[in-house]
């Protein structure tokens, strides 16, 4: 199991929701400016965000410009294909999204770390 981590900021962009391969496999991002004491205004910091499978419906109720806290995991996969050289692919795939002041959100709990599919390894992102 991955260890989890939680990024508050203001979204920025929420992209749709986008199918992947003949096995129903979804993903949809989203980029935060992240904020916080530690920020420095002059020199943004966005980070971009994925949801997966049953999770991409979590920011259907936000939009851009929402102070919103996300919790997720960090994950790294190598990929090599076609010949060509060895890739490492890092993605944030967030599990928890929550409006900051409100205390409440969508979760499945704060142990849940989401499953890889089975053939994600032929999944070249």
């Amino acid at each position: 199991m991955s260890k989890s981590y939680e990024i508050q900021g203001t979204i920025h962009s929420i992209g749709e929701t986008t199918e992947y391969g003949n096995n129903g496999f979804t993903k949809r991002e989203f980029v935060i400016k992240v904020t916080g004491e530690e920020e420095n205004s002059a020199y943004p910091n966005h980070v971009a965000l994925e949801l997966t499978r049953d999770k991409c419906p979590l920011m259907d109720s936000y939009s851009p410009g929402d102070e919103i806290k996300a919790h997720f995991n960090l994950s790294g996969r190598l990929w090599s294909g076609g010949g060509k050289p060895e890739k490492c692919f890092t993605s944030l795939q967030a599990w928890r999204v929550e409006s900051v002041g409100s205390g409440s959100g969508f979760s499945p709990g704060d142990d849940y770390t989401p499953p890889v599919p089975e053939d994600f390894e032929d999944i070249p992102f």
